[in-house]
């Protein structure tokens, strides 16, 4: 037996006489059944409940990032649907995918993920409306003025908010605005508007759609720092202004061992502020090859980080960014790191799937 294998079948023996869960090599089947018939009054938790169904018991949402071009393959739609009570888009809702030219739109992909969605009764996260990159050739290299600069923004986010009203639940309005170091980056919209475009781009999103929740989404913003604090103090200025942000995102890119130790206590003040949290982009990368002790780090990471989410009452649900490593963005952006989502290239379930559903029953 493997070293890897021999994690799996550790991990699933401790599950199962813990907790009463099946071994993560079970969870691939997904049965659809609910408690188990027993001895007359007696009644037993599901032996293998999946990741939406133990999150739905606490109230919270568990997303997944979905690559549209994945979605023709059975087992990724299968697990994308059957594991998750909500989606959001990798790429397909981003300002180049849906309009590549000035005033031409493509809708075909994001509107597949909204179908996909409804079909499975899944929410739909929106990501992301204004953002310094993937911006489409014309707007990223064209020369406007800042009152035509202002108009295209609020237009694009007007007609992406219009089109999905009523089917999008929650939107990344504004992503990635900060600096390392806690000042505003200076992209497009910020060298010629100034901190006002973060302002206008909330304020066209909620006449958009006044039922759906508004983020601003971050990442390296997880833990207390320079970074985070930027954000904080912005979030604080805002609600002042009485612009209608509804919550923050935290995208935790995190790396195995080295989640900050401030998680709990940076989040719970953002939260204090009567704003909503939701863990917006999670994987937890390693230094490739893994190995056994590699991957039980990184399941205690993940149990971790739900166990933060289930102790602060205002974090309505956590997305991971992918499920199976096959398909993670880490490898090509990171050179030599990866393994970094709750399945493996196989769509096999890793110990880190089973400590993170544990973490979301409170376990």
């Amino acid at each position: 037996m493997s070293l890897r294998s021999a994690a799996l079948v550790a991990s699933a023996t401790m599950a199962t006489l813990a907790f009463g869960l099946a071994a993560p090599g079970q969870a691939a089947e997904h049965p659809a059944g609910g408690a188990a018939d027993t001895a007359a009054g007696d009644t037993r938790v599901q032996a293998n409940p999946t990741l939406r169904e133990v999150a739905d018991r606490t109230g919270r949402f568990i997303g997944t990032a979905i690559n549209d071009g994945r979605l023709g393959d059975a087992t990724y739609a299968n697990i994308a649907k059957t594991e998750f009570s909500s989606v959001t888009a990798e790429n397909a809702m981003k300002w180049g995918s849906v309009e590549p030219n000035r005033g031409q739109f493509n809708w075909a992909a994001a509107d597949r993920l909204v179908s996909f969605a409804q079909s499975n009764n899944q929410k739909v996260y929106g990501h992301t409306l204004v953002w310094h990159s993937q911006m489409p050739n014309w707007l990223a290299n064209g020369s406007f003025s800042n009152a035509e600069l202002r108009t295209i923004m609020t237009d694009h986010v007007t007609t992406q908010i219009s089109r999905y009203k009523g089917k999008v639940q929650r939107w990344d309005v504004v992503n990635e605005a900060f600096n390392e170091d806690g000042s505003l980056r200076q992209s497009k919209f910020q060298q010629q508007l100034g901190e006002s475009y973060i302002a206008d781009a909330f304020r066209a999103a909620r006449a958009a759609d006044p039922g759906a929740k508004l983020f601003i989404n971050d990442y390296n913003t997880e833990g207390t720092g320079a970074k985070s604090n930027g954000l904080y103090n912005l979030v604080q200025r805002l609600k002042s202004q009485g612009v209608p942000i509804d919550g923050v995102g935290f995208q935790s890119h995190l790396i195995v061992n080295q989640v900050p130790s401030t998680v709990k206590a940076n989040l719970q003040r953002f939260a204090d502020l009567g704003l909503e949290i939701v863990v917006s982009e999670l994987d937890i990368r390693m230094a490739t090859p893994a190995d056994s002790t590699k991957l039980q780090q990184q399941a205690a990471n993940y149990k971790t980080v739900a166990q933060t989410c289930l102790a602060i009452s205002r974090c309505a649900g956590i997305t991971v960014w992918g499920f199976g490593d096959r398909d993670s963005w880490v490898p090509g952006t990171f050179p030599g790191q990866g393994a970094a989502n709750l399945y493996d290239d196989n769509y096999q379930p890793k110990p880190a799937y089973t400590a993170f559903r544990d973490g979301l029953a409170g376990s």
